[in-house]
């Protein structure tokens, strides 16, 4: 049996975006986030699996604060289960 796959995106600045991803993390049900920039070009892409917690994540989350620092606004493509 398929699973069928959601996409759904987020227009947020920089200084909201690491809040916003250790959010969708928090609900659990999310595949894969892409981080883009404003032109629409991919910058981060985190793969998340079942299971995917705390020091696993966390390198992950510090380059997430670093693309924070030097964008002004970005987009964040989430593919939920």
């Amino acid at each position: 049996m398929k699973t069928k796959k959601k996409e759904e995106s987020f227009t947020v600045n920089g200084e909201n975006l690491l809040k916003k991803v250790k959010e969708l993390i928090r609900e659990g049900n999310i595949r894969r986030i892409t981080i883009k920039d404003k032109n629409g070009k991919d910058l981060i892409v985190l793969p998340l699996t079942v299971g995917v917690v705390g020091a696993v994540i966390a390198p992950a989350l510090a380059a997430v604060g670093a693309v924070a620092a030097l964008v002004t606004e970005c987009t964040i493509a989430v593919e939920r289960e």
